[in-house]
Order: structure tokens, then sequence, then C-alpha cells
């Protein structure tokens, strides 16, 4: 039996590593500045955790084809720290090193992220989730956003981000149910929530971020492929979740030039 179960094993990572290898790849193609590196990244996350994965199997596999056939023997299972104990070490210092590695070649691309701020003049949005919707607004020409009055959110009015008319800074704030940007500038996304806990996530661009209540949470990016793309939320929020979705339309810069000067002309 023991001998059975190491072959089928042994079948079974074949397969699943063949699987795996055989696709070209798992995600849809990058849009981004960052995607390249955020891909190579995954890259080496998935080649060290393959072949822990492999080792693993094939040791497990070696030890029934070995020992699975043994009957009637009644000694006691000795477990750590006796036993095995130069195993578990080994265990323990493949996984640790592994993590270390990873962690130490992946924090540019993390650090690029979340750790370097944005670059001068990029395009700043705020973004508004809520049960079950994404809402986007741009600065007028003061290049100011006005303050978020959440006692004055009313979306039966199309008042999504708490706009209070006579505040002077909000007056020619342009709110959105898409988001435009042009292509190859810096974007900042400010993400607020007003409910609950929500999710932002776009993969052509790489970027996924959740966003908590009460806190505006940035995140920057630059898109290098026009397009259209859709931004899901990846938490789950209630009963319309699966709803919850918008759109990014990555435009040159003389589409998005006449895009936002007739969003404008509509508020």
């Amino acid at each position: 039996m023991g001998k059975a179960f190491a072959v089928v094993l042994t079948i079974i990572t074949t397969v699943s590593v063949a699987i795996f290898v055989s696709r070209h790849w798992w995600f849809p193609e990058a849009a981004s500045a960052h995607g390249g590196a955020m891909d190579h990244q995954f890259v080496e996350t998935f080649v060290g955790a393959a072949i822990g994965f492999i080792l693993a199997q094939l040791c497990l596999a070696g030890f029934a084809w070995k020992y699975g056939e043994r009957k009637g023997d009644a000694r006691p299972i000795r477990i750590f720290p006796g036993g095995a104990k130069w195993l578990i070490v080994l265990a323990l210092v493949y996984v640790g090193s592994e993590i270390i590695l990873l962690e130490f070649v992946g924090q540019k691309v993390w650090a690029a992220m979340y750790f370097t701020p944005p670059a001068a003049g990029s395009l700043q949005v705020q973004v508004l989730a809520g049960q079950f919707a994404f809402y986007f607004r741009y600065p007028g020409p003061d290049g100011k956003f006005g303050p978020i009055h959440t006692r004055k959110i009313d979306e039966t009015k199309g008042n999504f981000f708490g706009i209070d008319s006579s505040d002077p800074e909000s007056k020619d704030d342009i709110v959105t149910v898409d988001l435009a940007v042009p292509v190859n500038q810096p974007v900042v996304l400010l993400l607020n929530s007003k409910d609950m806990g929500h999710g932002f996530y776009i993969p052509e661009m790489r970027i996924q971020q959740d966003i908590v209540p009460g806190m505006e949470i940035p995140l920057h990016f630059t898109p290098t492929k026009i397009g259209r793309y859709e931004i899901a939320c990846n938490q789950l929020c209630g009963l319309g979740h699966n709803t919850m979705r918008a759109f990014l339309d990555v435009m040159s810069e003389e589409d998005y030039q006449k895009w936002i000067v007739e969003q404008a002309s509509l508020q």
C-alpha cells in the first residue's frame, strides 16, 4: 500500500507542476510602469514555492515507498524534540531562508509602490467606495479638493462625496462614476470608504489596496497602455458585493482633456 501511495503522490506532483509550467502566464498583460517588476517578483515567488513543494512531496513519497509496507512494528513514535529532529530543523531553515530571501528581493518593488512618494505633478483623484459602487472626484481649476462631509452624502441627489455647495473649494470639483486618466502620467488615488471595508483592485495595473473607513489611503501608479480596465472590489462587503465595480479608462492626453471638459459641463 505504501508503494502504491508513493507512486500516486509522485504522479500528482508531476501533473501539478506540468499544469503550472504549461500555462504561459496566469495574469492579464501588465499595463503600468511597475507591472514588469511586480510580475518578476511573482515569478520568483512561484519558483521558490515550487521547489519547496516538489522536495516535500518527493520526500513524502520516498518515505512512503521505504517504510509504508512495514507491519506489526509496535515501537513508540518519537516526536520533536526527539526523533527526526534534523528533518524538522532542515525544514525550518529552508522555509525561513526562503521567506527572508523573497522579502529581500521583493522589498524594492513593494517600497516603490508604498514607501516612495508619487512623482511631482501627479494627477490626484479621490475615490469613494460604498455599498455597492465606486465614485471619483477630480479637483477643478483651483487644483484643490473640498472636504468630504459624510452627513451630506446623499446618493439620491447625486451628492456622493457630501459636497457643501457653499464651500468655494468644492464648487469646481468634478464627480464621475468612472475613472479616466491620461496614459504615461503618474496618478495618485486617494482612497476613502463611507461605510465599511472595501477593496480597490485593477489586475492589469497590478494595484490592489484595502479601503478602510475613516482613513484616506494614497495609492499611486503610472498607466502605460491605452484601454478600458475593470475596477473590482475584492473584499466581501455585503449581498451586493458582486455588482460593485467601475472602469478605468486610460486615454491619450488629448482625449483625456476633452473628457474632463465634458465631465465638468455635466456637473
